[in-house]
């Protein structure tokens, strides 16, 4: 059970801030808030009993700042009150950002979908979440921001940095996560690929993201990004992987020989050996889809995945 002293609901991104410079240090912030309750039952607010008072909760979700997206220069503003339902019905993001449809239909399920945002997925930082990966292939950062006077006061930092262990992040006690910031892949292929425990609302044992673009007669590589999550504590981008097939011609063998070396990369101590033989499978499967996506998966790739 959670209960507060105090529950605030800022209408402007310099109320927010103001509020939670205000709050002290027993604050807890929501937007969609679909993590709030597991957060304070499951002992992740540091009481096992499951329940726990919060002097203040600030609810930002009416914050106009954090609202809607943007798209220019190549690149992808997604405020941080972009849900997961977003990437399944906005026809824009679906085309500019080929991966992010793919996480979000393995994401929860419906109802929480138009809940849960993408900047909070990232903000929890599980090491098992699934816009943390599909951001890195994305080139994604985070845009940050604090009290400053009159205007606020941002910082930018890439996915990759944001996150600095399980449950972890650079985010200053007195910040707030305005938006993520991505590279646009329209004309790209894009993927995700996940495991857990069930089929329903399943939690990543490891999850991967891909996205492809392949040269102008579809032979070969020109592009491919890649990305692993749920594998150790912190998410990482393939780059070796993608170094070894960009220029390579589009077979099989290259994408077997490529994604053999992510099985390197399982940092995890436990059922090491089962999340290695996953992750190769799940790079490989990756690129494939992604291929499928963008209608460049030669015939002779086809021909050996239907027949193996």
């Amino acid at each position: 059970m959670l209960t507060c002293d105090t529950y605030l609901t800022p209408e402007s991104l310099k109320e927010a801030l103001d509020a939670l410079a205000g709050a002290g240090d027993d604050v807890r912030l929501l937007a969609g808030a679909t993590d709030t309750f597991p957060w304070a039952r499951q002992g992740r607010a540091g009481d096992v009993t499951g329940d726990r008072h919060v002097a203040t909760l600030i609810d930002i979700s009416r914050v106009p700042e954090l609202a809607g997206y943007a798209i220019a220069e190549g690149r992808v503003r997604l405020g941080a009150n972009v849900v997961f339902q977003d990437f399944l019905e906005d026809q824009a993001l679906m085309r500019h950002l080929p991966n992010m449809p793919y996480c979000a239909v393995w994401f929860a399920d419906d109802q929480i979908r138009r809940q849960a945002t993408l900047a909070g997925n990232l903000a929890n930082a599980s090491p098992a979440a699934d816009g943390t990966p599909a951001l890195l292939v994305l080139n994604g950062e985070m845009e940050l921001a604090r009290p400053g006077g009159d205007a606020p006061v941002t910082r930018t930092v890439p996915v990759q940095d944001f996150i600095t262990g399980p449950g972890k992040t650079v985010l200053h006690a007195d910040e707030i996560v305005v938006a993520i910031s991505c590279d646009s892949l329209a004309g790209y292929g894009g993927s995700f690929e996940k495991v857990g425990q069930r089929r329903s609302l399943v939690i990543s044992v490891a999850c991967a993201s891909c996205c492809v673009k392949p040269s102008e007669d579809g032979r070969h590589f020109e592009d491919i990004r890649l990305a692993l999550g749920g594998v150790g504590p912190l998410p990482i981008r393939l780059d070796d992987v993608e170094a070894a097939l960009i220029g390579q011609p589009i077979t099989m063998d290259n994408i077997r020989e490529a994604s053999a070396l992510s099985a390197l990369r399982v940092a995890s101590r436990s059922r090491r050996d089962y999340r290695e033989e996953v992750v190769r499978g799940f790079t490989e499967r990756a690129v494939i889809d992604a291929l499928a996506d963008c209608g460049a998966m030669p015939d002779t790739v086809l021909e050996e995945v239907v027949h193996g």
